[in-house]
This record gives structure tokens, C-alpha cells and sequence, in this order.
């Protein structure tokens, strides 16, 4: 049975017991050198001193001497080697050169003769391309801001001696001195055990010297031979058998990844060594990652952000990822305030935040927390931002302005946050009172012709994404939703952006379905439905799309479905249809009844329609659509037959159906007798049984039931029947339903 990817190991837990291992010899190593230099010093030195054999006497100093330095060496060495592998640009590209082993000291050599050629990751740099032009930083950019501190690996330990004795270096001297040191202990505690000449024992003041020696020499035999095993247990390991490259391919790092894999396991081992020998076996690559994101550390911070996004980017890991950054308030903070850094030099840091807020957003409990932060929505409206754009005292964009393709993923991460924030509905109620962040949303909405005709994928995934957004904002319920429908109408770009939308994106129906989306909703507050209906051509544009027809480049599909939205979106403003302009509008030749039909939303501006229409107008547009007024009566009827109750999806099916009818036996009073036939009487009275209060509201939140109708549906039955019944209907046309 394979095993699922929750069920796997960590990775790094092969790192940790590698670690511990290693700490195990080298703490017994420096067990039995701490017994060997208190043999040495209590009974050679202390008790022998004076018998000693000269050539004992100083076999035994320079094995003291040598372990002594080989030990201090090491201590420092392991320090040195940390912070060799620490996010620095030399010591990066020396990286493979710290891999010991004799068959490494042609590529050591070499490494400390290459020239350094930049400060940046080894990871980071790039084949750069020469220009004569000097780089151009954006205008809005602060300048470079230099270390304060030093780097560690670059510290120049001597005055005058430049690189050659930076520490980075020195790491390297001290480990092929170790194991000149430990090669030397050996040599020379073979070459005293094997001749045993440590002179005359006839006297009982030295009958014991031999033995003595003996324990000692086999002491530093024994603790120069654990760790040279030691570092043949490394060599096998990460030389021979690649160790830290498979860890590093199973965590999927890439090639970038081993710096921080060696960076991981030289923290874990320091700690084994530094601590009790199990403290590497409490550390976890994302904890690593995260306390690397909250170092003061550019480069460190960079290379804890790009660890992150590799860990929500994997299948499998992103769950545990998620799970550990989002009850992490340190590196949530971190993360979302390193969303407003515009440094040049951060922004990679920044665009790798953006990427890891924008992934765990998508969880409700994370979306919560992240807008929980003070500032968040600063941070995250900073990333709406444009290079070269100039705005003016009320946040609004100048039209004209081309965005630069380096603010598309910038403009794009920020929008699918604010998108993922926005399900919340608290969240939305933030949105809207974040300063200038509404008017950002709006001015990302902008799309003129050309863009639309010509624009890039990522510019047109922009207008998108940010239509979606504001789509929700418009859509939200409640007190909410009424700030917001009123705050987004009164900033100046919006219908006209909308409007340009639906005018020029005839090659983008999805973005004409949004804005027509966005339309419906915002005409629930009565101030925007105003300035829908005073915007140039905003209403023109609606019926043109309503009506349009199939052809080569539409399919019938696309076609119904901006229809259907386009109806929408004029019944939602059905109170325009009061309007002189709406009534120079000649859509009464132009009305296709079989069309309408079929549409149960477009029904209810069916009937507003006819109320501008005679009964010949009806005719001709009955015989233009290709039908008779008796086939669009039976259809009437048996969608109440078909639909005795209402339905959840569609629960204002029955009452357009029953304001069609009325305003057809309004115009045209030969309907009624085929009303009459039809049994209309009879499916009316089943619609006064069955009446519930789905078919009060115009709008739900839920399962409760927003705006209600100002007529009821009981009173439209009672409407119909007396109509059927040829009773006068002069107050029925003058009702305002």
C-alpha cells in the first residue's frame, strides 16, 4: 500500500539524527582527551615529571600541545563553519570547497584565489548583462541602504592582510589542521606504544612509569582515532554517498537549497555539541525558516522567505506550512510588514511575502488573523502601488498611466490577498475604512480600449482579479455592504470604468459579466442607481448587450450568459426605466420575447418593457423573434405548472412570470383569452396556496431575506384575476411594481 504523503518523515529529522550521531563521537572524543590530559597532567607530568625520559618528556608535551590546539580548533572551526554557510556571498561560492576530504584541497586552493565578485547569495547572482546605460532605479524607491554591521564570513582578522585571513578562510586552515593534528597524535602514539623504550624501571620510583605512559599514549590513540572516524562517518555520508543532496531533494529546495540545508544541519550539530547531545533533534526546517525571517539580516530574511515558498509551494508539506506560519504571530507580523518594504534590495523579500500571505489567507482562521495585525491592510494596500504613477490629493489615478511590468506581481499578489480577505465579512468592513484603499481597488479596474485590444495577459489578469474583488465588496450584506456600495459609487472612476469595460471588452466577456455583475449589486443603493442612470451611454451599452446575437466569435453559450447578466443588471436599476432617456430608447421593435422566456431574470424587464410598447409593436417583435403570442402564453403557463413550488435557485421565478402575464393582458387584450384556455386561473390559484417567503426579497444574505418587494405576490395574483375576469386595470398600470 503506498504511503501518503502525510504520513512520510520530515526530511530533516535524516538531517538531526545524522547530526546527533556525529556529536556522539565527537563528545566521547573529547571525553577521552579530558581522561588523557588529566592522566597527563596528574600522574605523568605531576608524578614522572622528573623521571621522564627526555624523548617521552617531549612526546607527551607535543601530544598535550597538538590536542590541546586540535580541541580549541575545533570549537572555533565548527563556529567558523557555521557562519561560512551563513547567507553570504564569498561563502557561498565556496560552499562545495568546505566539503572535506583530501580530493577537496585542489578546489579549496582554487577557491581562495577566486576573485570576489559580489555581496549577494551564491544562490542569487545571475550572469549580468552589461549595459553602458547606468540602472535606473524607480522614483519612488528609497536608496540603497548599506550594512551597519559587518558580515561574519568577510570580517578581516589581521590589519593589511586583506581576504586571506577572513574568517571564511580561517574555517578552512583550522580543519585541515585538525586533521594534521589528529594524524600526529596517532603517529606518534603508535610509533611509543610499538618500541615501549621508556627506560630503565629498576627502581621503585619508576616501576610504574611504563604503565603509566602506556595509558596515556593509548588515550590519545583512542581519542585521535574516534575523530578521525568522525570525519570518515562525515566523508562517507555527504562526499561518497551525497547525503545532504538527497535531503535537499526531498525537501525539493532546488539547487539553492543545499546552502540551506548545510546552514540547517550545521546549526542542528552545533547545538548536539554546544548542549545536550538530543537539542538538535528539537529544531524543524520551518522553525528554522521562520527564525531566519525575523533576523535583522537582509540576507538572512531572504533566504527564510524563499524557504517558506518553497514549503507552501510542496504538496507535501504545505499543510503542515501553513498550519505552523499562521499560529506563528512573530512571522505573521514579519510577513505582513514586509509587504510595505520598497527598497530595491528587498524586493525579492517582499515579492516571496506577498506569495506566502497570499497562500495562507486562503485558510478563514489565517485571513482573520493576517487582518488582525495593525497595519495590515496598509501593508498589503502598498502593494497596489505604482511606480510611475503620479495621483492626485485624493488617491485618484490619472488616466494614461502604463503600469511597469515589475508592479504586475506586486499589483496581483496584493489583489488575490484583499480577494481572499474580502470572504470574511468583517474583513470587507476593514477594507472599506482602510484609508485610499478602496480608491487603489478602483484605479486597478481602469482599462481603456487599447489595453483591452492589444494589453498583456498580466494586464488584463489585473482588471480581472480586481473586478472580482470589487465584486465581493458590492455584493456584501448588511450595514456593511451599504457603506460599501456608497463608498465605492462616490469615487469618480468607477461607473466610467465600468462603462469603458463593457464598450471596449467585446474580446473579454468574462470581464463584461463582472462589471455587469458589479452593476446589479451597486444599484441596490439608490445614490449609485442615480449615477448609473446619469452616466453617458452606461444604459445604451446594457440593452446592446442584452440583445446581442450569436455569431462567429461568440458561442451561444457566452452569448446567453452575457445576456442573462445584462438583464440583470437592468432589473436591479429597473427604477431607470422612468427615465426620458430610456424611453427614446427603441427596444420595442427590437424585442425578442422567445428570448426572454427562456431567461427567468430577464422576465421582470420583460414586463417593464412592455409597459412602453402597443399591441402592434408586440406583434412585430413576435414575428421578428420567430413565434406567436400563443406559443409565449403556454410557455408562460407551464413554467407555473412545472414550478408549483418555488425554488431555492431560482425563487423569484413565479412572480416575474406573473408580472409578464399581467403586462401582456395590459397591451394586448386578445392574451386574455388565451389565458383563459391556457387554464392561467387555475395555476394562479395554486401560487396563492403554495406562496412563500422566498418570493418576498429581491436580495438574500443567507437564509435571510433582504429588500423586500414593494408589491406582493398575493396582490400581482389578485392583479391577474381581475384582469382575467375583464375587470377595469387602470389602477393596475398606474401600481408601482
Amino acid at each position: 500500500m503506498p504511503t501518503r504523503p502525510s504520513d512520510q518523515e520530515a526530511p530533516e529529522k535524516k538531517l538531526t539524527l545524522f547530526a546527533l550521531r556525529l556529536a556522539l563521537l565527537e563528545k566521547a572524543a573529547s571525553a577521552i582527551g579530558a581522561l588523557g590530559f588529566i592522566w597527563a597532567t596528574v600522574v605523568l607530568l605531576g608524578g614522572f615529571a622528573i623521571t621522564l625520559e627526555k624523548l617521552d618528556f617531549w612526546f607527551v608535551t607535543v601530544i598535550l600541545l597538538v590536542e590541546g590546539c586540535r580541541i580549541y580548533s575545533r570549537s572555533r572551526e565548527l563556529e567558523c563553519q557555521r557562519q561560512s554557510t551563513s547567507i553570504s556571498g564569498v561563502a557561498r561560492s565556496s560552499s562545495r570547497a568546505l566539503v572535506y576530504g583530501s580530493g577537496r584541497l585542489v578546489h579549496m586552493i582554487k577557491a581562495l584565489h577566486r576573485p570576489i565578485t559580489s555581496n549577494l547569495p551564491y544562490f542569487d547572482r545571475q550572469p549580468k548583462v552589461t549595459s553602458s546605460a547606468p540602472a535606473k532605479r524607480p522614483p519612488d524607491d528609497q536608496p540603497e541602504i548599506k550594512p551597519r554591521t559587518w558580515t561574519t564570513s568577510e570580517v578581516p582578522l589581521l590589519p593589511y592582510a586583506g581576504w586571506v585571513f577572513a574568517s571564511k578562510n580561517i574555517a578552512k586552515l583550522l580543519y585541515w589542521f585538525q586533521l594534521a593534528a589528529a594524524v600526529a597524535c596517532v603517529v606518534l602514539s603508535l610509533l611509543r606504544l610499538y618500541k615501549q623504550d621508556y627506560g630503565s624501571t629498576g627502581t621503585p620510583e619508576v616501576q610504574n612509569r611504563a604503565s603509566a605512559l602506556n595509558v596515556f599514549y593509548s588515550l590519545a590513540l583512542a581519542e585521535a582515532s574516534v575523530f578521525l572516524m568522525e570525519k570518515v562517518y562525515w566523508e562517507w555520508k555527504v562526499s561518497v554517498r551525497k547525503f545532504l543532496e538527497q535531503v535537499n531533494e526531498q525537501c525539493g529546495f532546488g539547487d539553492s537549497g543545499i546552502a540551506w540545508i548545510r546552514r540547517f544541519f550545521y546549526d542542528a550539530y552545533s547545538k548536539c555539541v554546544e548542549g545536550s547531545v538530543f537539542d538538535g533533534l528539537k529544531m524543524d526546517l520551518l522553525t528554522f525558516a521562520s527564525e531566519l525571517l525575523l533576523s535583522n539580516s537582509v540576507e538572512e530574511q531572504l533566504t527564510g522567505a524563499r524557504m517558506l515558498v518553497k514549503f507552501t509551494e510542496n504538496d507535501r508539506f504545505s499543510a503542515d506550512a501553513f498550519r505552523r506560519i499562521g499560529t506563528s504571530m512573530p512571522a505573521m507580523d514579519r510577513l505582513v510588514e514586509m509587504l510595505s518594504w520598497r527598497n530595491h534590495r528587498e524586493q525579492e523579500i517582499r515579492k516571496s511575502a506577498a506569495q506566502i500571505v497570499s497562500k495562507i489567507t486562503g485558510k478563514k482562521r489565517n485571513s482573520l488573523r493576517v487582518a488582525g495585525i495593525p497595519g495590515a491592510l496598509e501593508s498589503i494596500s502598498s502593494l497596489l502601488h505604482i511606480s510611475n504613477a503620479r495621483l492626485s490629493d485624493d488617491g485618484i489615478l490619472q488616466k494614461g498611466i502604463v503600469m511597469d511590468e515589475g508592479d504586475h506581481e506586486f499589483y496581483l499578489q496584493g489583489l488575490h490577498i484583499l480577494k481572499k480577505l474580502a470572504n470574511d465579512h468583517d474583513n470587507c468592513g476593514k477594507i472599506g475604512t482602510t484609508r485610499g484603499l478602496l480608491t487603489n481597488i478602483i484605479n486597478s479596474t481602469h482599462a481603456e480600449e487599447r489595453m483591452l485590444n492589444f494589453g498583456s495577459p498580466s494586464q488584463i489578469m489585473i482588471v480581472d482579479q480586481s473586478l472580482k474583488l470589487v465584486k465581493k465588496l458590492v455584493a456584501t450584506t448588511g450595514g456593511t455592504g451599504e457603506v460599501l456600495r456608497r463608498e465605492i459609487s462616490k469615487i469618480v472612476y468607477t461607473i466610467g470604468n465600468l462603462r469603458d469595460i463593457l464598450k471596449y471588452g467585446n474580446k473579454h466577456n468574462n470581464l463584461q459579466s463582472l462589471a455587469m455583475d458589479i452593476l446589479a449589486n451597486m444599484a441596490l443603493d439608490k445614490g449609485a442607481r442615480e449615477k448609473i442612470g446619469r452616466t453617458g451611454g452606461m444604459l445604451n451599452l446594457l440593452f446592446g448587450i442584452f440583445f446581442l446575437e450569436e455569431n462567429a466569435v461568440q458561442n451561444v453559450d457566452a452569448t446567453q450568459k452575457l445576456s442573462s447578466n445584462a438583464g440583470e443588471a437592468l432589473i436591479c436599476n429597473i427604477s431607470l426605466l422612468e427615465s426620458p432617456t430610456l424611453q427614446k430608447l427603441k427596444v420595442q421593435a427590437y424585442f425578442p420575447f422567445e428570448k426572454v422566456s427562456f431567461f427567468w431574470g430577464n422576465m421582470r424587464l420583460a414586463a417593464q418593457v412592455l409597459r412602453f410598447t402597443n399591441a402592434s409593436e408586440v406583434h412585430d417583435a413576435l414575428a421578428w423573434a420567430g413565434t406567436e403570442l400563443s406559443e409565449l402564453a403556454a410557455k408562460l403557463v407551464q413554467i407555473l405548472q412545472n414550478d408549483p413550488n418555488p425554488s431555492i435557485k431560482v425563487p423569484r421565478m413565479r412572480r416575474f412570470v406573473v408580472e409578464l402575464v399581467i403586462r401582456m393582458m395590459q397591451v394586448e387584450t386578445q392574451s386574455r383569452e388565451l389565458f383563459k384556455k391556457l387554464e392561467l386561473e387555475k395555476e394562479l390559484k395554486c401560487v396563492l396556496e403554495t406562496t412563500s417567503e422566498l418570493e418576498f426579497f429581491n436580495v438574500f444574505s443567507g437564509s435571510v431575506g433582504l429588500s423586500p418587494h414593494s408589491t406582493t405576490l398575493h396582490s400581482l395574483v389578485d392583479m391577474a384575476h381581475e384582469l382575467l375576469n375583464n375587470v377595469s386595470s387602470h389602477n393596475i398600470a398606474e401600481s408601482g411594481w
